[in-house]
Parts: structure tokens; C-alpha cells; sequence
């Protein structure tokens, strides 16, 4: 079965919203919202971590209690594009622990990276100590977050 044509049943449905809102959930209350029995419905919720549908599990982490109060975006633009640089690029990116996300886009920069920074001296550390400190970037473009509207860790079903 491809990712494009899962058949989710209601209590799969209804399993994965309610794991979304609390994956800690006990199996018992999880059967009971989802009109299971609890063996049924620890078989689904393990099935549906085998299909790749819930991925993992996490703790969600306040980054301005750790002391990282700003989120900056930053896009880059890199010196050549073949896989290699591309491939090597995001290798280094995932490394570095301030980097939150990081996506290869279209448009005018070939990247656009989410970093979680302790203000405008912790942004320039992460510039000089990291950033730029991987070979191949031609140019950077930064904008900082004043304010975050909507921040969900998963899509919503």
C-alpha cells in the first residue's frame, strides 16, 4: 500500500487524534474513545506504527525555558547544486542542535532553516561558530520571528 492511498478506518482516526493530543495516553482510554476493546486497539496502534502512519512519540520542549527565547528563519543560497554539495549541506545542517528545520525549497534561495537562538548575540555565535563554517554557501538572508501564530508538531487529521 502506498503513502497516497491509506484507508484510515474512524478508529484509526480516532486513535491518532487522540495519540496527537496525548501520546501518553493509557491503551484503556485510548480503546474506550476509540469503541475498541483494549486488545484491538493496541494491535491498530501498533499497526499503525508499523505502516509508518504515527512515526514516533516525543516530548515537546518550551525552547524559551532552555534559554532559546528566538526563532530565527534563515534562507540559503549555495555555491553549486550538484547531489553532493546538496546531500553534504544537509547532513552538516542536521548536526547542528539550533536547527529546528530545514527544508530544500524552490524559488531564489535553496534552503530555508528554523533556529532556536538566545537573542541577537546567540544568532551571531550560531552565524560564525556554525553556519558559516559549512564550505559552499554563496549567500544568507535572516528574518526573526516577533511572534509565533500557529506552531503544531504534526499535521492534523
Amino acid at each position: 500500500m502506498n503513502d497516497s492511498s491509506l484507508s484510515l478506518t474512524k478508529q484509526d482516526l480516532a486513535i491518532v487524534r487522540a495519540l496527537q493530543r496525548n501520546a501518553r495516553m493509557k491503551n484503556a482510554e485510548l480503546a474506550e474513545l476509540a469503541g475498541m476493546s483494549t486488545t484491538a486497539c493496541w494491535n491498530r496502534t501498533r499497526h499503525l506504527e508499523e505502516i509508518g502512519l504515527i512515526r514516533g512519540y516525543v516530548a515537546l520542549i518550551d525552547q524559551e525555558k532552555l534559554g532559546l527565547s528566538d526563532t530565527v528563519l534563515i534562507e540559503v543560497t549555495l555555491d553549486r547544486h550538484e547531489d553532493e554539495v546538496l546531500e553534504r549541506f544537509g547532513e552538516e545542517l542536521a548536526a547542528l542542535p539550533e536547527v529546528l528545520d530545514a527544508y530544500l525549497i524552490s524559488g531564489e534561495y535553496d534552503y530555508l532553516i528554523k533556529v532556536a537562538v538566545q537573542g541577537t548575540a546567540g544568532y551571531e555565535r550560531f552565524l560564525r561558530e556554525k553556519l558559516y563554517r559549512i564550505s559552499g554557501i554563496r549567500h544568507s538572508r535572516s528574518m526573526f520571528a516577533l511572534r509565533c501564530m500557529k506552531n503544531v508538531p504534526s499535521v492534523a487529521i
